[in-house]
Protein backbone atom coordinates (compact mmCIF):
# COMPACT_ATOMS: atom_id res chain seq x y z
CA UNK A 1 0.00 0.00 0.00
CA UNK A 2 2.44 3.02 -1.27
CA UNK A 3 -0.27 5.52 -2.28
CA UNK A 4 -2.75 7.31 0.52
CA UNK A 5 -6.02 6.53 0.55
CA UNK A 6 -8.75 8.98 1.18
CA UNK A 7 -11.98 7.72 3.33
CA UNK A 8 -15.06 8.94 3.25
CA UNK A 9 -17.69 8.84 5.75
CA UNK A 10 -20.79 9.62 4.93
CA UNK A 11 -24.63 10.44 6.85
CA UNK A 12 -27.63 12.49 6.33
CA UNK A 13 -26.41 15.65 8.59
CA UNK A 14 -22.89 14.95 9.45
CA UNK A 15 -23.42 15.48 12.99
CA UNK A 16 -24.17 11.86 14.68
CA UNK A 17 -22.87 9.08 12.68
CA UNK A 18 -20.23 9.86 10.18
CA UNK A 19 -18.39 11.84 12.55
CA UNK A 20 -18.10 8.68 14.86
CA UNK A 21 -17.25 6.79 11.79
CA UNK A 22 -14.54 9.53 11.15
CA UNK A 23 -12.95 9.68 14.64
CA UNK A 24 -12.95 5.80 15.12
CA UNK A 25 -11.66 5.47 11.89
CA UNK A 26 -8.93 8.16 12.72
CA UNK A 27 -7.84 6.37 15.50
CA UNK A 28 -7.64 2.77 14.61
CA UNK A 29 -5.50 4.08 11.73
CA UNK A 30 -3.13 5.84 14.62
CA UNK A 31 -3.27 2.85 16.34
CA UNK A 32 -2.09 0.67 14.16
CA UNK A 33 0.98 3.61 12.93
CA UNK A 34 -1.00 4.15 9.49
CA UNK A 35 -1.40 8.06 9.66
CA UNK A 36 0.55 8.25 6.60
CA UNK A 37 -0.97 5.97 4.53
CA UNK A 38 -4.84 7.74 4.77
CA UNK A 39 -6.64 10.84 4.24
CA UNK A 40 -10.06 10.27 6.34
CA UNK A 41 -13.19 12.67 6.93
CA UNK A 42 -16.88 12.88 6.92
CA UNK A 43 -19.98 14.71 5.28
CA UNK A 44 -23.11 15.18 4.87
CA UNK A 45 -26.01 14.14 2.27
CA UNK A 46 -28.05 17.19 3.39
CA UNK A 47 -26.81 20.64 4.14
CA UNK A 48 -29.15 21.42 7.04
CA UNK A 49 -25.73 21.72 9.63
CA UNK A 50 -23.31 22.73 7.01
CA UNK A 51 -20.75 24.51 9.57
CA UNK A 52 -21.52 22.93 12.63
CA UNK A 53 -20.02 20.61 15.63
CA UNK A 54 -21.47 17.07 15.78
CA UNK A 55 -24.30 16.61 17.86
CA UNK A 56 -23.84 17.18 21.86
CA UNK A 57 -24.53 13.61 22.31
CA UNK A 58 -21.70 12.28 19.69
CA UNK A 59 -19.18 14.26 20.97
CA UNK A 60 -19.79 12.60 24.60
CA UNK A 61 -19.41 9.60 22.96
CA UNK A 62 -16.18 10.08 21.24
CA UNK A 63 -14.96 12.24 24.31
CA UNK A 64 -15.73 9.07 26.72
CA UNK A 65 -13.96 7.04 24.45
CA UNK A 66 -11.47 9.44 24.26
CA UNK A 67 -11.24 10.32 20.30
CA UNK A 68 -10.17 13.65 19.22
CA UNK A 69 -12.57 15.49 17.36
CA UNK A 70 -12.78 19.02 15.76
CA UNK A 71 -14.16 19.24 11.86
CA UNK A 72 -17.35 20.33 11.49
CA UNK A 73 -20.45 19.27 9.19
CA UNK A 74 -20.34 19.89 5.45
CA UNK A 75 -21.98 18.69 2.79
CA UNK A 76 -20.78 15.75 -0.27
CA UNK A 77 -19.43 17.76 -3.20
CA UNK A 78 -18.98 16.08 -6.83
CA UNK A 79 -15.55 16.76 -6.07
CA UNK A 80 -15.08 14.00 -3.39
CA UNK A 81 -16.57 11.42 -5.93
CA UNK A 82 -13.21 12.24 -8.08
CA UNK A 83 -10.89 12.63 -4.69
CA UNK A 84 -11.64 9.79 -2.65
CA UNK A 85 -11.14 6.27 -2.59
CA UNK A 86 -13.71 5.08 -0.61
CA UNK A 87 -16.94 6.29 0.36
CA UNK A 88 -18.96 4.74 3.15
CA UNK A 89 -22.74 5.01 3.69
CA UNK A 90 -24.23 4.49 6.92
CA UNK A 91 -27.60 3.21 5.87
CA UNK A 92 -29.84 1.82 2.20
CA UNK A 93 -30.65 5.51 2.08
CA UNK A 94 -27.60 6.98 2.26
CA UNK A 95 -26.32 4.62 -0.39
CA UNK A 96 -29.00 5.21 -2.99
CA UNK A 97 -28.41 8.84 -2.63
CA UNK A 98 -24.61 8.53 -2.97
CA UNK A 99 -25.39 6.51 -6.05
CA UNK A 100 -27.47 9.21 -7.35
CA UNK A 101 -24.76 11.99 -7.16
CA UNK A 102 -21.81 10.10 -8.04
CA UNK A 103 -20.32 11.12 -11.37
CA UNK A 104 -19.71 9.47 -14.46
CA UNK A 105 -15.78 10.03 -13.67
CA UNK A 106 -15.88 9.64 -10.03
CA UNK A 107 -13.53 6.65 -8.79
CA UNK A 108 -15.30 6.41 -5.29
CA UNK A 109 -16.20 2.88 -4.19
CA UNK A 110 -19.24 3.54 -2.34
CA UNK A 111 -19.63 0.88 0.55
CA UNK A 112 -22.08 0.46 3.32
CA UNK A 113 -20.48 0.31 6.24
CA UNK A 114 -22.56 -2.20 7.93
CA UNK A 115 -21.31 -4.62 5.23
CA UNK A 116 -18.05 -5.01 6.76
CA UNK A 117 -19.69 -5.76 10.48
CA UNK A 118 -18.61 -9.43 11.26
CA UNK A 119 -21.26 -9.06 13.53
CA UNK A 120 -23.76 -8.63 10.35
CA UNK A 121 -25.94 -5.54 11.59
CA UNK A 122 -25.47 -4.17 7.88
CA UNK A 123 -27.23 -0.83 9.11
CA UNK A 124 -26.22 2.31 11.23
CA UNK A 125 -29.19 3.64 12.63
CA UNK A 126 -29.94 7.56 12.94
CA UNK A 127 -29.82 8.00 16.81
CA UNK A 128 -30.56 11.90 16.61
CA UNK A 129 -33.89 11.41 17.46
CA UNK A 130 -33.29 9.65 20.25
CA UNK A 131 -34.22 10.39 23.44
CA UNK A 132 -30.91 9.24 24.88
CA UNK A 133 -27.39 8.57 23.71
CA UNK A 134 -27.79 4.76 23.73
CA UNK A 135 -27.92 5.12 19.70
CA UNK A 136 -24.64 7.17 19.74
CA UNK A 137 -23.04 4.52 21.67
CA UNK A 138 -24.57 1.74 19.21
CA UNK A 139 -22.97 3.73 16.13
CA UNK A 140 -19.30 4.01 18.06
CA UNK A 141 -19.29 0.56 18.70
CA UNK A 142 -20.36 -0.79 15.23
CA UNK A 143 -18.21 1.63 13.79
CA UNK A 144 -15.20 0.17 15.26
CA UNK A 145 -16.10 -3.42 14.33
CA UNK A 146 -16.79 -2.48 10.86
CA UNK A 147 -13.75 0.05 10.78
CA UNK A 148 -11.89 -2.61 11.52
CA UNK A 149 -12.57 -5.48 9.40
CA UNK A 150 -12.51 -2.83 6.32
CA UNK A 151 -9.09 -1.96 7.12
CA UNK A 152 -7.90 -6.12 7.60
CA UNK A 153 -9.42 -6.52 4.09
CA UNK A 154 -7.72 -3.20 2.93
CA UNK A 155 -4.31 -3.99 3.86
CA UNK A 156 -5.21 -7.79 2.85
CA UNK A 157 -5.40 -6.79 -0.85
CA UNK A 158 -9.21 -7.80 -0.73
CA UNK A 159 -10.94 -4.12 -1.35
Amino acid sequence: MSEKKNVLFICLGNICRSPIAEAVFIDIVKKRNLTDKFYIDSAAIGSWHIGKKPERRALETMKKHNLEYDNKARQITTEDFRKFDYIFGMDDENMSDLDERKPSDGKAKLLLLGDFDPKGERIIRDPYYDSNSDGFEKAYVQSIRCCDAFLDKHLAGEI
